[in-house]
């Protein structure tokens, strides 16, 4: 006996689910309804299947093929217009026209006995058999009426409860002769129950009702989908489950991992090559597809995942269902009952209330309260550019196939033949998506100039040497699990806002450039580059007086790049040095804050016990520099910036300092002491850059760690300022710490707001017409200048829903007092 398995529906109650999928391939437990509909069928010897198929019918053939896998003949009939139950099985009549056949739905979830059900068929002699079974609520299903014999009396299409006779249903599942395609008209559409079966009652045709043991669900809505998941989990239908059940009711697929401190709370299922991190906890009627990344903190209880889903850090999923290649980011909240379609982003601390849908390739900003559904617009803001280049989420939002497009436009907006510097961390993901964004730039008619892995300042210097450009891949500071694509222009700079904006607008247009044959770009690998670089920085730096100052160094690699500059430049600085952690660390190509901090303590100890004059650290692609003084004490980052300006501008006694304007304004006294004047800039690196290149610009720091030394470069480079660094200090003969004694205590304090994108602009016209007679500078966001001199700066993150407030004050107790009066107006603003 062959059998028919009608998979056309489109599953319209199930939206946004079935919007880009068909409704059989929505998975049960990790795998698609009708794939479980063929596995029963083949349990029952129907190893030969005819599909009916009409909505996505390419995604249900490509997906069953011929059945090979399963070990089943599948063959398919394809409805070029809806048929009906009885129209479509009649668009296959020449596959079944020699033998009784069964007729069963590729979108119900079912362990009926089928064997039971054929015999019945045949004992009875019918010309159909209609498979029941008893439901409490029979609202949407026909109700059938049999008599003692199983002889079926009457029908009825989805009654109402005035109408309700019987709470025995009709599943759909028939056994029927070829005979009956006498009664179905063909190319048009036509229903067994509404249209055949009556007909067939009128002529006293023999129809039988078999009413079946065991279970049944018609998957018709979303609340229908999630019991699915749990009755499976449950064990009350009998189906077949991929993987182990390491614990009672948790069932683990080949390949997943599950870190022994995730907490995992049965009966739940997680998919193969799922990864569960430490902290995440598991629970109940859970289904984890594959492939999906739960991270630390994540809390999920009657969640249905589907497959390739990012779960972030914090994030809390209850009752919903997430739909494939989705990604949902740290602290998300997606409550009881919502439904958010495939290939989303739900963005940072965003809300998606319960029984809302998120239709399929939408973005929910960071921090977004979602209560209604989101059908047609986007609620949210694609930023390509944020304050480190192109940053995202290793292989979740910077991907190769992004990596390749992003390298595509980049040789875009260049001429054909052009060179591009290219250079990574030490970091295998860098390694990785370095290989995808050359063959973009080759394919592009771009030559590539291949530094492999060095610090992210000798990309930089190496990139103004005749390239019209560079990339730069690294992990992300602090955040290991992330990775930023840098873009330099010519002269090694980031992208200036404009060069930004012309990239962000030939990706979003997806016009790349690509070569002919004989246009594609040659790859080379330059020769002596560390050689090239320390020779360049110690022709520019002054280093006077260093090999006759006596100065011992305790230097810090932190296990990254800049230990490959290190050996020669020491050498030939004449300055003894002990180095630490010199050796490269592919498993730590970035450090928390506490790693580093724990780092800084440690390299302080070293400092004071072995007397050095002070030591540093260095971060891990050696473009930012940390200080510890001759006392072992951490000169915190803001410290630094102001010691290195006071060093420079004594030195110096004119010329211009770029410091950005969220600066404490401690460093405009420090530099008037000295005869210099401050240059305030944004908070944006490359603006730092624009005024470093000036000739009269002595020397420019953010605060962070991030210092330039314009002799040499205009950008931050830890390396060029350990050395001006080194000879400051050996010729002025005073100590770090003197030196920091001598610069009064500065009182600056910051916080971040949650702020949606779509009231950034509201916020900040409310934060200006606070301020009213005050002074207001708008260098970059509103800086509001009370008349005592304590100042407030507000300024809207240009890549997250985020905003950042500064606040200074006398101390620390009047900057705090400053501070929370303008977050509440940032924070009413908001709401």
């Amino acid at each position: 006996m062959k059998a028919v398995v009608m998979a056309g529906g489109e599953g319209t109650r199930l939206r946004p689910m079935t919007s880009s999928m068909p409704k059989p391939l929505l998975p049960v437990a990790n795998r698609p309804i009708m794939e479980h509909v063929l596995r029963l069928l083949k349990r029952h010897g129907l190893n030969e299947t005819v599909v009916t198929v009409q909505f996505l019918a390419s995604l249900v053939k490509n997906y069953f093929g011929d059945g090979e896998e399963l070990g089943m003949e599948l063959t398919y009939a394809n409805e070029e217009k809806p048929l009906g139950t009885a129209g479509s099985v009649k668009n296959a009549e020449e596959a079944l026209k020699d033998d009784a056949f069964l007729v069963i739905s590729g979108d119900a979830l079912t362990d009926f006995d089928l064997t039971e059900l054929i015999n019945f068929h045949k004992e009875k002699g019918a010309l159909v058999t209609v498979c029941l079974t008893r439901v409490p609520n029979p609202l949407e299903f026909g109700i059938t009426i049999v008599d003692e014999e199983g002889k079926v009396e009457r029908f009825l299409e989805k009654p109402t409860w005035g109408q309700v006779f019987s709470d025995t249903v009709n599943t759909g599942i028939y056994v029927m002769e070829p005979e009956v395609f006498d009664y179905v008209e063909p190319d048009v559409p036509v229903d067994w129950s509404g249209d055949v079966f009556p007909q067939l009652m009128k002529e006293g045709k023999p129809i039988y009702g078999y009413i079946a043991e065991g279970y049944w669900e018609d998957v018709g809505t979303h609340e229908s989908y999630v019991k699915a998941q749990a009755d499976v989990l449950e064990g009350k239908v009998d189906v077949e489950l991929d993987g182990f059940e390491i614990s009672p009711g948790v069932w683990v697929a080949e390949g997943a991992e599950v870190h022994p401190d995730a907490v995992l709370r049965g009966p739940l299922y997680i998919g193969d090559y799922a990864k569960v991190e430490a902290g995440a906890e598991i629970r109940e009627h859970t289904v984890v597809g594959s492939n999906v990344v739960v991270k630390t903190g994540a809390f999920m209880h009657r969640a249905v995942v589907h497959d390739n889903v990012y779960v972030g850090q914090h994030s809390n999923l209850r009752g919903c269902v997430v739909g494939k290649n989705t990604d949902i980011m740290r602290a998300a909240r997606i409550e009881d009952g919502a439904v958010i379609g495939d290939e989303c982003l739900i963005g940072e601390e965003s809300i998606v209330q319960g029984n809302v849908r998120v239709y399929p390739f939408k973005t929910i900003e960071a921090g977004a309260f979602v209560n209604t559904s989101v059908i047609w617009e986007s609620r949210g803001q694609a930023n390509l550019f944020g304050a480190r280049g192109v940053s995202g989420i290793l292989n979740v939002e910077i991907t190769p196939e992004l990596a390749v497009r992003l390298a595509g436009a980049y040789a875009t907006t260049l001429k054909k033949g052009a060179t591009v510097t290219t250079a990574r961390d030490h970091s295998r993901g860098a390694r990785a998506l370095k290989r995808a964004v050359i063959s973009a730039l080759q394919a592009s008619a771009i030559d590539v100039r291949d530094l492999e892995n060095v610090p992210l300042p000798v990309a930089r210097q190496q990139t103004a040497r005749g390239s019209a450009g560079g990339i730069m891949i690294r992990t992300s500071p602090g955040v290991p699990d992330s990775v930023d694509i840098m873009f330099f222009d010519g002269q090694g700079a980031d992208l200036s806002q404009a060069s930004q904006r012309k990239l962000d607008r030939v990706f979003a247009r997806q016009e790349y450039r690509r070569a002919f044959p004989g246009e594609i770009g040659d790859l080379y690998f330059p020769a002596s580059v560390f050689d090239s670089y320390t020779g360049s920085l110690l022709r520019n730096v002054d280093t006077t007086g260093i090999a006759e100052s006596g100065l011992k160094v305790v230097v810090d690699a932190s296990n990254g790049s800049a230990g490959l500059v290190l050996p020669s430049l020491l050498g030939k600085l004449g300055v003894d040095s002990l180095t630490i952690n010199p050796g490269l660390d592919e498993s730590r190509p970035t450090e928390s804050a506490e790693v580093r901090r724990a780092g800084l303590v440690r390299l302080g100890e070293i400092v004071a016990s072995s007397r050095a004059a002070f030591g540093v650290r260095f971060d891990p692609v050696g473009e930012r520099l940390s200080l510890v003084d001759e006392k072992g004490r951490i000169v915190e980052d803001d410290r630094a910036l102001l010691v290195m300006l006071d060093l420079v501008a004594a030195e110096r006694r004119s010329g211009r300092v770029a410091l950005p304007v969220t600066t404490t304004r401690i460093a405009e006294q420090v530099a008037a002491y000295h005869g210099t004047q401050v240059e305030w800039t944004t908070t944006s690196p490359d603006d730092l850059t624009r005024v470093g290149r000036d000739e009269t610009t002595i020397f420019g720091g953010d605060g962070k760690g991030g210092f330039i030394v314009p002799e040499f470069s205009s950008v931050f480079d830890g390396t060029a300022a350990f050395v001006r660094l080194i000879g400051l200090v050996a010729r002025t003969q005073l100590t770090l710490s003197q030196i920091d004694a001598r610069i009064p205590r500065a009182h600056v304090l910051k916080r971040d707001l949650a702020t949606p994108w779509a009231v950034k602009g509201l916020v900040m016209r409310r934060v200006v017409e606070e301020a009213g007679d005050r002074f207001v500078d708008t260098t970059d966001g509103v800086r509001v200048v009370e008349t005592d001199g304590r100042w407030v700066m507000v300024l809207p993150d240009p890549a997250e829903a985020v905003t950042h407030l500064w606040a200074e004050g006398p101390d620390d107790a009047s900057a705090q007092a400053l501070l929370d009066e303008w977050a509440a107006v940032v924070d009413s603003a908001g709401r």
